[in-house]
C-alpha cells in the first residue's frame, strides 16, 4: 500500500510461532478436556474459543513484540483459572501466536493461516501499520473478526479503497492518531526555546508516508515548519544526506518515525557529523528502553510519545491488575525493563473477552456486531467504538485511546540506565485521563 505525501488525513481532521495447544476439529472444541490455555477440570467447560495473535517477534520491528511472550503466558494462566462465560456456558481459551517476522507479506499470511488452518474465532494483531494492516486485510477478506492496536489510526483507515473515509465490516482498531502525536510533540517543543525549524526523519513505509504527509500541516498553525528530505528506505545505513539537510536548514528540532535500528544508526552519525538539535521528539524508535540503551549515553533527554506507562491511572477490566503491578511483574519475570506494548497487548485480550461475553456467542457475525458499539475500560484507557463518528471514534472502525509524552533520562546508577519521565499530559487530560507528570521537558545536552 502506497500513500503519497499529501493524503486525505489533514482534511478529515479539521502485526517463531508460539502454539499454546491448538484444538482440532474446528473453532469450538466440544470435547470435555480443556485446552492448555482454558478450563480447569474435565467436564467443566462447554468448548474452547480460539484466539489468534500476530506480532513482530523477530526482525527490525522485534522491540514491538519483545514483551509478547510474557503477556501471552500471563493471559494463558489467567484463562486457565477463569474460563469465559459465553451465553451462560463456560469456555476455555486457546491462544495461537504467530510471528510476522517484521514482514507485511508474512503478517498477512500468518493471519490467513490462523483463519484457514487453525480455525480461530477471532484474530488480534499489534505492532505498526506494517503488521496491523495486512492482518486486518486478511481478516476482512476471510470474514473473520479482527481487533488491532499499536498503530496510529490514520494509516489503518487509509488502507481502504475510500481513503480516510474507508469503513470495514470485520476489522476494528484502537489507538491514538497523528493529531494526538502532533499535539504532544508541540507540547514538548513549546517547553524548550527554539527557532521552530523542524527536521523530519521519515521512512518510506506506511507510518513515514502518513506522518510526512500530515505533520507539516498539523504543526504549521503554531509556526513550526518541517523540512524533510525524500523518504528513505528502512534499513538505510548512511544518513549523511538527511543530516546535511538538517544542518543546512538550521533545524533546531528533530522529529520522525524511524524503526529502532535506523534511528540508532542515524543518531550516532548525527553526533559524529555535528548535528546537535536542541530537542528531538521521535516516534516509534524511542518507545523502547532497549532502543535507547543501544545509544549509550547519547540517549539522554530524547523524547517520544507515550502510549502507556506504569503511572497510568487505569486497571485491567479482565484481571484487575494495574499498570504498575503489570510492569513490576514483567520486570520480575523477565529481568528486563518494562516496555509500552505490554499494556496494549493485554488490552487486546480485554477487548476480545468483553466482545465474546457481551455477544453471548462465538458466531463471527455476532462478534463484529458487538464490536461495532463496544464500550469498555481497559488497562490503557477507555475503548469505545461507534457507528457515528465522534471524538472517541473518528471512524466506525476506530476507537481512540489517550496519549502522553515523555523524555528518557539517565538514572546515574538506578535500576535501569534510563527512565522514561512523563513531560506532557495535555492530550490525555483533554480526553479525561489525568496522568501525573514526572517533570518538564529539558533541552538535549
Amino acid at each position: 500500500m502506497k500513500f503519497g505525501r499529501k493524503t486525505q488525513i489533514a482534511a478529515a481532521l479539521g502485526a517463531v510461532t508460539l502454539g499454546l495447544t491448538a484444538c482440532s476439529g474446528g473453532s469450538i472444541n466440544n470435547n470435555t478436556t480443556p485446552s492448555a490455555s482454558g478450563g480447569s477440570a474435565s467436564g467443566a467447560v462447554a468448548g474452547t474459543v480460539k484466539i489468534g495473535f500476530v506480532s513482530p517477534q523477530t526482525g527490525p520491528l522485534a522491540p514491538f513484540g519483545e514483551s509478547d511472550t510474557f503477556v501471552i503466558n500471563y493471559m494463558k494462566d489467567y484463562f486457565s483459572k477463569n474460563p469465559l462465560m459465553i451465553g451462560g456456558k463456560s469456555y476455555g481459551v486457546d491462544i495461537i501466536v504467530k510471528d510476522a517476522q517484521s514482514d507485511s507479506a508474512k503478517a498477512g499470511q500468518a493471519a490467513a493461516d490462523l483463519i484457514n488452518n487453525d480455525g480461530v474465532d477471532i484474530v488480534m494483531a499489534a505492532g505498526t501499520p506494517d503488521i496491523v494492516n495486512p492482518v486486518a486485510d486478511a481478516c476482512e477478506a476471510n470474514n473473520t473478526p479482527c481487533i488491532t492496536d499499536n498503530a496510529p489510526w490514520q494509516p489503518y483507515v487509509l488502507r481502504g479503497k475510500d481513503g480516510i473515509k474507508s469503513t470495514f465490516k470485520w476489522t476494528y482498531h484502537f489507538f491514538w492518531g497523528l493529531e494526538d502525536v502532533a499535539a504532544t510533540f508541540q507540547d514538548f517543543w513549546g517547553q524548550v526555546p527554539t527557532n521552530k525549524k523542524v527536521g523530519g526523519l521519515f521512512p518510506n513505509d506506511p507510518d513515514g508516508q502518513a506522518w510526512s504527509g500530515n505533520l507539516p500541516t498539523m504543526v504549521g498553525a503554531n509556526g513550526y515548519t518541517i523540512n524533510f528530505p525524500p523518504l528513505y528506505p528502512n534499513g538505510t545505513q548512511d544518513f549523511s544526506a538527511q543530516i546535511s539537510s538538517f544542518k543546512q536548514n538550521n533545524d533546531e528540532i528533530l522529529t520522525g518515525v524511524p524503526i529502532p535500528p535506523d534511528f540508532t544508526t542515524f543518531w550516532k552519525q548525527a553526533k559524529q557529523q555535528g548535528y546537535n538539535p536542541k530537542i528531538a521528539s521521535v516516534g516509534k524508535a524511542l518507545l523502547f528502553p532497549s532502543s535507547v540503551d543501544a545509544l549509550g549515553d547519547l540517549g539522554n533527554n530524547l523524547s517520544t510519545e507515550v502510549w502507556w506507562h506504569p503511572s497510568w491511572p487505569t486497571k485491567s477490566s479482565l484481571t484487575g491488575i494495574t499498570p504498575k503491578q503489570l510492569c513490576d511483574q514483567y520486570e520480575t519475570t523477565t529481568g528486563k525493563q518494562w516496555t509500552q506494548p505490554i499494556g496494549y497487548v493485554e488490552a487486546l485480550f480485554e477487548v476480545a473477552a468483553n466482545a465474546l461475553t457481551t455477544s453471548g456467542s462465538t458466531d463471527k457475525a455476532n462478534l463484529v456486531k458487538t464490536l461495532s458499539t463496544l464500550s469498555t475500560d481497559t488497562i490503557v484507557g477507555h475503548v469505545q467504538w461507534s457507528p457515528t463518528a465522534g471524538p472517541t471514534s473518528p471512524t466506525p472502525n476506530v476507537a481512540k485511546t489517550p496519549l502522553a509524552g515523555g523524555q528518557w533520562r539517565l538514572t546515574n546508577g538506578g535500576a535501569h540506565k534510563y527512565e522514561l519521565v512523563l513531560t506532557s499530559n495535555a492530550v490525555a487530560t483533554s480526553e479525561g485521563l489525568n496522568i501525573p507528570l514526572g517533570g518538564k521537558e529539558e533541552a538535549l545536552p
